[in-house]
């Protein structure tokens, strides 16, 4: 697990998107992205649509697969994962809306949509960069604790906490959906390559548990532990709690030039 601890947020977002870039050309014109909503992946697709319109990295042909979608929510409704990742991710990055997915929460028998993203995902050769954001409590995804760290796409009930933090996309608790479909951790782990992003104190508890804690399924995110290509992209707030923070920041400091980042 590579650790970069930067000084605020937008570097945050800034050395997560170079980070991207640098892996999407190495895979070539047809990466398969993973997109996660959240305002840290989203300053991160920020970054990225500059390096875009600078013509300095050119996803025409790449894919997409967002992580998850509320279940109960209106279709075309401002908030579903499917008009977030249209506004967020396709339009600014250039991508085909055709080859962009998104979890079908909408699909009449949702006993089966689970198990056709998990084909399409296959028939697409796989995600090749996954974002991830990070919840409180330590979700990814919506895999929330408890989870089965082996899991694949499927309904799960949000946590009151989850459900608390994503009011503020909506007019009151009332509105946010209890049910979604999701990704599993089984599936993010598939992914050939992982960034997750964190920002702010609220983010610590779950960082230091992720990075340092045992692999558990009462903090999801730990389980990135297993992976052999993730890399945290985290803020001095979100860093707080990690008693090896400074060895984190010595580590990156004194990498190879051919491993550092360009930016």
């Amino acid at each position: 697990m590579e650790v970069i601890i930067c000084p605020t947020e937008d570097r945050v977002a800034e050395v997560a998107a170079a980070k991207a870039a640098k892996l999407a050309a190495v895979v070539g014109p047809k990466v398969v992205f993973g997109v996660a909503t959240g305002s840290s992946p989203v300053k991160t697709y920020v970054e990225l649509a500059k390096l875009v319109a600078a013509g300095e990295l050119d996803l025409s042909e790449a894919s997409a697969f967002a992580l998850d979608e509320y279940i109960g929510i209106p279709k075309g409704h401002p908030e579903s994962y499917h008009e977030v990742i249209n506004r967020t991710v396709t339009v600014p990055l250039g991508l085909d809306p055709a080859r962009v997915h998104v979890p079908n929460g909408f699909a009449e028998d949702l006993s089966t949509a689970g198990e056709a993203y998990e084909a399409a995902i296959r028939a697409a050769g796989g995600v090749d960069i996954q974002f991830l954001g990070v919840g409180s409590n330590g979700h990814i995804g919506f895999n929330e604790p408890t989870s089965s760290l082996s899991s694949r796409t499927r309904i799960k009930t949000l946590a009151a906490s989850t459900r608390a933090d994503n009011a503020r996309f909506f007019d009151s608790i009332d509105d946010v959906p209890m049910h979604c479909l999701t990704q599993g951790l089984g599936t993010i782990l598939d992914a050939r390559n992982v960034v997750l992003m964190a920002t702010g104190a609220g983010k610590a508890e779950a960082i230091a548990a992720v990075i340092e804690g045992p692999i558990t399924s009462m903090w999801p995110g730990s389980v990135l532990q297993l992976h052999q290509h993730a890399t945290l992209v985290i803020d001095e707030a979100a860093a707080a709690k990690l008693s090896m923070r400074e060895y984190y920041k010595e580590t990156y400091a004194h990498l190879p030039d051919w491993q550092r980042l360009e930016i």
